[in-house]
Formats: C-alpha cells, structure tokens, sequence
C-alpha cells in the first residue's frame, strides 16, 4: 500500500477553459506536457505501465526531457532530449514510418528493427516534425508553454501519486513536473464531460 503524498489538491472544473488555465497558472515555469488534441489525450494506465518498463530496462535514464510522448494499449513513441556534453541530442524512439523516407539532413537513424525505429537529431523542431508525422499527433502529449521539457525522474516520481487519486477512466490531458511538487489534468468520459486537476508535493 503506497504512502500517501504529505500535500494534495484535487479540483474539479466542468468547463474546459477553466480547467486548463487553472493548471497553467498552478504551472508557473515549471516544465510541462499538453495534450496536442485533448479530446484523444494519453490512457493513464498505459503511460505508468511504460514509465515502469522504461525505467526497467533502461532505455529512459532519470535525466533524459520528455518532448513528446504518445502511449496507445498498442503502441508508443516518444521524443526525449540528452545532454551530450555541451551539446543536446533529440532522439526519437517508436514504431517504424509508412511515411516516405526521410531526408538525411534531418536524422541519423540508430537501429531500425522491426517494429520499432530510434532516429537522432540535432534540432528539436526536427524531433518533433518526425514525432508529429510518424503519430498524426493523436493522443499525443508535447512540451508546449515553457523554457524546458519535464526530466524524466520527476515523471517517475509524480505521476503514481497523482494517478492514485484517480476515479474511473480518464484521459491525461497536461502534467507539469518539478522537483517538488507536479499537477496533472485529467478529462472525464462522455455524456458529462469534466476535467479533474490534481497537485501532488512536498509539505514547505
């Protein structure tokens, strides 16, 4: 049985606007990820599942940004930023492309197997056009309205609680994530729609 978190505040709004500037202004600067299409957003059962195996098998280390990320019950495909030295590396990791191929100013491919494509860049609009084409941006979440993408780590250690909190099925709309403290927006299913905005933290 996990420990529950030492803050929480759950808020509930019927109206989407409301709820979403509720949770950019809770957000501040902190590092953050918006659904591209929140009426698709991410299944939270999946992006916890994928948070466990990644961080298992090591494929996502504790210091890697999320840029986007898109989790399906079949499939996922994520853009993460690395520190290499002084420069920055964009990697893109998911299904492999039906698109045509594409141009070799753009990426370098790392493995390319079956089912799965890893492709790197050195520019992150780069990352994300390949990301934006390979998913169509459904159920896609990208870090939008802020100087940084959320670290990897502080995912891991947030979302579980907040996701905790949780009743039923609903879809992540937004999180934002910092060292400590984060607050994510789930949307309700149909015929009566709402958003739930849940912040998770450390006691100051």
């Amino acid at each position: 049985m996990s420990t529950a978190p030492p803050s929480l505040v759950i808020r509930t709004f019927l109206d989407r606007a409301e709820g979403l500037s509720h949770f950019l202004l809770r957000a501040g600067e902190a590092p953050r990820l918006l659904a591209f299409d929140d009426a698709a957003g991410c299944p939270i059962d999946t992006a916890l599942a994928a948070l466990e195996w990644t961080g298992a098998v090591g494929i996502l280390p504790d210091d890697d940004m999320v840029q986007a990320v898109r989790l399906t019950s079949e499939t996922a495909a994520a853009v993460v930023e690395r520190k290499l030295g002084a420069n920055r590396q964009y990697v893109y990791l998911g299904p492999r492309l039906d698109a045509p191929p594409m141009d070799v100013f753009e990426g370098r491919v790392l493995f390319d197997e079956p089912g799965v494509k890893a492709v790197e860049f050195s520019q992150r609009a780069h990352a994300l056009a390949h990301f934006l084409r390979a998913t169509s941006g459904a159920g896609a979440l990208l870090a939008l309205l802020g100087r940084r993408a959320p670290e990897v780590r502080h995912i891991r250690r947030w979302l579980r609680p907040i996701v905790e909190q949780l009743e039923g099925q609903r879809l992540w709309v937004g999180g934002w994530f910092a060292a400590s403290s984060a607050g994510a927006l789930f949307s309700g299913p149909d015929p009566e729609p709402n958003y739930r905005y849940i912040e998770v933290g450390l006691e100051s």
